[in-house]
This record gives C-alpha cells, sequence and structure tokens, in this order.
C-alpha cells in the first residue's frame, strides 16, 4: 500500500512540475528541495518526509493535502475509507489520510501523531492564503505558530493561517488524533 502512495505521489509532483513547464532545477528553486532529492521523489525511489512535502507544495503554490489525489475510481463526491490511502512520514512516523473527495473545497486530513513526534513546517512564505483548522479527537498536541505555543487537547479547535513557521509536537506517552481542515484565506 505504501509504495502505491509514493508512486501516486511521485506522478502528481511530476505532473505538477510539468504543468509548470519547469525543469527539476526550477522546481529546485522554487522549493528550496535539491534538484537530486526532488528526481529521487518523481522517480518514487524515496518517500520524502512531511517537511520535504511542504516545501515541495508550497513551491508549487499547492496545499501538501492536494499532493495525495484520490484513487481514480472513486466517484468526485464521495470518498471512501477503504478506497483512501495512508502515507507516513519517515522522520516522525505520523500517518496522514486524505478525506477529502477529490475537487473539494475545503482539504481534511486525518492524522495519527505517534507519541514523541515532531514535525516543523517552515515553508510559510508560499502558502499565506491557505488557513488550517486543527482539531483534536484524542490526545494531546503542542502547536508552536511562529514564537507562540498552544497545547491543544482532547477536543481542542485551532484556526491558523500558515503565514509563519508551524511546529506540531507530541509530547504525551500514546498517539494522538487529530483532523486538519484547510481552505482558502478569508482575507
Amino acid at each position: 500500500m505504501e509504495s502505491n502512495v509514493n508512486h501516486r505521489l511521485a506522478g502528481r509532483l511530476k505532473q505538477a512540475r510539468r504543468e509548470r513547464d519547469w525543469t527539476l532545477e526550477q522546481f529546485a528553486e522554487a522549493s528550496g528541495v535539491s534538484r537530486a532529492m526532488i528526481s529521487k521523489i518523481e522517480r518514487a525511489e524515496v518517500s520524502p518526509t512531511a517537511a520535504i512535502l511542504a516545501r515541495l507544495a508550497a513551491g508549487l503554490g499547492m496545499s501538501m493535502a492536494s499532493l495525495f489525489p484520490a484513487p481514480r475510481s472513486a466517484p468526485e463526491r464521495l470518498s471512501r475509507w477503504d478506497d483512501q490511502s495512508d502515507w507516513r512520514d519517515p522522520a516522525s512516523g505520523y500517518i496522514r489520510r486524505n478525506v477529502s473527495p477529490a475537487g473539494a473545497a475545503a482539504e481534511i486530513v486525518y492524522v495519527t501523531f505517534p507519541a514523541g513526534g515532531r514535525v516543523v513546517f517552515d515553508n510559510y512564505t508560499a502558502s499565506r492564503d491557505i488557513e488550517q483548522q486543527i482539531w483534536v479527537l484524542e490526545g494531546e498536541i503542542e502547536m508552536g505558530i511562529g514564537p507562540d505555543m498552544t497545547l491543544l487537547g482532547t477536543g481542542d479547535c485551532l484556526l491558523m493561517g500558515l503565514d509563519q513557521p508551524i511546529t506540531f509536537h507530541n509530547s504525551g506517552d500514546s498517539a494522538a488524533r487529530y483532523i486538519v481542515v484547510l481552505s482558502k484565506s478569508r482575507n
């Protein structure tokens, strides 16, 4: 299953780059990810970390969730659990699953975040027109938004822009589960 997700991700990245008529060098410059790493990802030779995926998405002017297209067999208005793919960040071990049907105005992502996991997204400059909500279903997540830290517990929901570096950290001793909803900023 993971190999299938990596191959679909590789194809989506290559397609998005080619739609822009970019070389690997141009994509590397726009994203801040090395040409060699992009080449390996596009050939599905490596599974990128969440931080690298976020940089690639920002370089393309897309959300990270949009890099994980729904399977072609799924109807446009329905996204069934069994048809959705999980992707595991090789660095932190967090597991993300896009649950939104293809083409939805907002993107919904279900995340299981292991105890001790930490992910830093520092590519905020290209994502200023997207906001996200984090809704904690179980456990606790420490959110760093720029220099500010906020502890989110079960049931808490935080709205934030993507105009600063963001850190997700599970300092607890068990996995946390949360929902991320991405949408166009109201501003």
